[in-house]
């Protein structure tokens, strides 16, 4: 209608300034005749008439929000009645699981939230409206539910961008505006790095109770007439991006009702939406478990060095000790700082720091048993028919066996202390003068066996069968002499002999132990290592979301 009284006034105005142009000298007509331009006030008819249905369309939404929103007042609940209830549906389409931080027990999620509900004061007539069906509001123009992501760990409990919202003509709302989350999960630390956490996300309005809202889970129609309830996360394969630390098990939703609160209480409705996901142990497998297990199998090699070099041993050792105290602090840095489990990983640690620590309590051992001597410590028939006999034949170590008639039967006389005598010799030695020193005996100093031979030779020259046995019988002091001598070196040589082999025994000794104990440590670290480690393998997420329910929350 405007346009119309518009154009009349045009058309009017142009009547009235030909009736004065008559009057006077037509010289513009002329002008513009000659130009060959058009008058303005026709220029401007066509204009006018091709543009007005553009702005009556253009024009036509904001004429109807201009309607919808007089006296709208979006602080008020949109109840006609004071006992009506407001039905709020939920639906949560998950985007990009980003992180979760065990340390700092916190999920962060990029999501899409759906709500939907229906406002009386949003309703018009499409009919009398340019038939129009959906307009599109401001959300900060409008009545939200205040519905809040209640444990958040960073005190923004808002979404990240007020999208604007779909208004119907039947007055219902559809609202999905983007947030990033960062809520807490409360971390179990007991598999590290085979577990599987189970976070959660809940929802609940922040200002109205369940007498005043009603929180649903968004209903889909499946097929005409029949609907389904989405109870569980919502996932776009094509927008999804997939996490390369955790797969997602279960993604269930629920509605939980708290008896312990009243409804006139905001705890007492909320929608919670799990997360059950399985942890990526790929990573934790490649760059720390294999390099630990490698270095703590090194340990093992200690056992093939020499008995006797027990310094050599235990640096070794205490080299592995020190690696595996690095592999402890980068895991203390990456599992939050609690006392109510050990990780898995920081279990099996300790268990070949301890498998170092006995390694290293054995290279002593075995190093004191080796450096023993007949003059400390003697052997007894029992150590010797046990470790020389009996664990080389049962280990297959080549070993010469210990013979019964050798040295088995007894334990050879321990070889008296050598102190004493030098202590008498330097008494001697004092007291004597030097010229008896150096002049008595002279015989014994050239040789007994010289002596005994010239007086044999000398009655042998002279006399008769008579005079040799008088001559031996003058000899025979000096043999005797020469005889106990060589018993003497005789003797002393046994002895050393004897010494020097209960001194291999005492090494032969050190080594049954130590092949021993290799063996055994070898078990232990084998069985040690898979068992730990099996006990993650089996450490899966359940086939089911809920123990006891068989929903499977999927659709």
């Amino acid at each position: 209608m405007e346009v119309l009284q518009l154009v009349r006034c045009c058309v009017t105005d142009t009547q009235t300034d030909r009736q004065t142009d008559s009057t006077a000298p037509d010289t513009s007509t002329e002008e513009a005749a000659a130009m060959g331009t058009p008058a303005l006030p026709s220029l401007a008819l066509v204009l006018i008439l091709c543009s007005h249905t553009g702005v009556l369309s253009r024009n036509q939404e904001e004429t109807l929000l201009k309607d919808l929103m007089k006296g709208y007042n979006k602080n008020i609940r949109p109840a006609e009645r004071n006992e009506d209830v407001i039905q709020v549906t939920l639906k949560m389409t998950l985007t990009n699981l980003i992180s979760l931080k065990e340390r700092e027990e916190t999920l962060t999620t990029n999501v899409w939230i759906e709500m939907q509900w229906c406002d009386y004061r949003l309703k018009w007539n499409s009919s009398q409206h340019e038939d129009i069906e959906l307009l599109r509001v401001p959300s900060k123009s409008i009545w939200l539910p205040d519905i809040v992501l209640e444990n958040n760990v960073d005190g923004n409990f808002e979404i990240a961008l007020y999208a604007n919202a779909l208004v119907y003509s039947s007055g219902c709302i559809y609202w999905l505006p983007p947030a990033i989350y960062r809520s807490a999960c409360s971390i179990t630390v007991d598999y590290f790095p085979f577990d599987w956490q189970n976070c959660s996300m809940v929802f609940r309005s922040r200002t109205y109770s369940a007498n005043e809202i009603h929180l649903v889970l968004t209903e889909e129609e499946i097929k005409p007439g029949e609907t389904q309830t989405i109870e569980w996360i919502d996932i776009d394969p094509a927008a999804f991006t997939e996490n390369g630390e955790w797969a997602i098990k279960h993604r269930p939703a629920k509605k939980v009702i708290s008896e312990r609160f009243s409804k006139d209480e905001l705890e007492y409705q909320e929608v919670v939406f799990f997360l059950i996901i399985q942890r990526k142990p790929l990573f934790y497998i490649i760059n720390m478990i294999v390099p630990c297990v490698l270095i703590s199998s090194l340990g093992l090699l200690v056992y093939y060095l020499p008995a006797k070099a027990g310094g050599q041993k235990c640096t070794v050792s205490i080299s592995i000790l020190l690696a595996q105290t690095v592999f402890l602090f980068l895991i203390a840095q990456k599992v939050p700082e609690t006392s109510l489990a050990v990780p898995l990983i920081g279990k099996y640690l300790m268990f070949i720091m301890s498998v170092a620590t006995i390694t290293v309590m054995n290279c002593v051992l075995v190093l004191n048993i080796s450096l023993r001597t007949p003059n400390t410590h003697g052997m007894s028939r029992q150590v010797r028919q046990i470790f020389l006999n009996l664990l080389p034949r049962l280990l297959r170590m080549q070993m010469r066996p210990c013979v019964e008639g050798e040295s088995c039967g007894s334990a050879p006389p321990r070889r008296r202390s050598s102190l004493g005598l030098i202590t008498k010799a330097d008494e001697y030695v004092l007291k004597t003068p030097r010229t008896e020193l150096m002049f008595k005996k002279q015989k014994e100093r050239e040789g007994l066996m010289k002596a005994v031979l010239q007086k044999i030779t000398h009655e042998l020259e002279v006399g008769t069968a008579l005079d040799l046995c008088t001559s031996l019988a003058h000899a025979a002091p000096e043999i005797r002499s020469c005889v106990n001598s060589c018993a003497h070196i005789a003797a002393g040589t046994r002895q050393q002999n004897d010494f020097d082999s209960e001194n291999e025994e005492w090494f032969l000794v050190g080594r049954v132990i130590d092949r021993v104990c290799f063996f055994v440590m070898s078990l232990l670290f084998i069985l040690g290592t898979i068992g730990i480690f099996l006990m993650g393998h089996f450490n899966q997420a359940p086939s089911m979301p809920f123990p006891g329910d068989p929903k499977k929350y999927l659709p």
